[in-house]
């Protein structure tokens, strides 16, 4: 349901309302716009990453999704399945996602992760904090991280 909210003297209106699929497509494609100008960059500057692994039966163990822009790896999300997290796919998921990103050429890497879910997973492998979100339900916290992928850091898991 949108309510309207504001009538300007030129006829436009403001409304606030749920989820909207067209609008986040426009701002998508306004922002994306924007960025590409203001960055010196293209569309073919983006690409999209993933990593997959399954089991013996073909069921999801977990995975990796990202992004690569212009020398720039970004990871959005990395899950591992409870009853295999302990057996080393997390690493190995974001060891096979960082050997793309170099391949593809990129130099650096993003991601964040709450402080309920993998900051200590992510420091292992090299990865610095660069600042925090605060405010998460839960008290919880939203940790920045950056890495450079052409230089090994000390304590980086091999």
């Amino acid at each position: 349901m949108t309510h309207d909210h504001d009538h300007g003297r030129d006829g436009a209106k403001l409304s606030v309302g749920h989820g909207d699929t067209a609008l986040a497509k426009a701002l998508e494609e306004g922002l994306d716009a924007f960025n590409f100008a203001a960055t010196d960059t293209t569309p073919e500057d983006q690409g999209e990453l993933s990593v997959k692994a399954v089991d013996e039966r073909g069921e999801l163990i977990g995975g990796l999704t990202g992004w690569t822009w212009s020398g720039l790896f970004g990871i959005d999300m990395l899950w591992v399945r409870e009853d295999s997290r302990q057996d080393g796919w997390g690493s190995r998921l974001l060891r096979a996602a960082e050997d793309e990103a170099r391949r593809r050429g990129c130099d650096r890497a993003t991601v964040s992760s709450f402080t309920f879910q993998a900051p200590d997973f992510y420091r292992r492998h090299g990865y610095v904090e660069t600042g925090r979100v605060l405010g998460i339900p839960g008290g919880a916290e939203d940790v920045h991280f950056h890495k450079d992928l052409l230089q090994a850091r000390p304590g980086d898991q091999a």
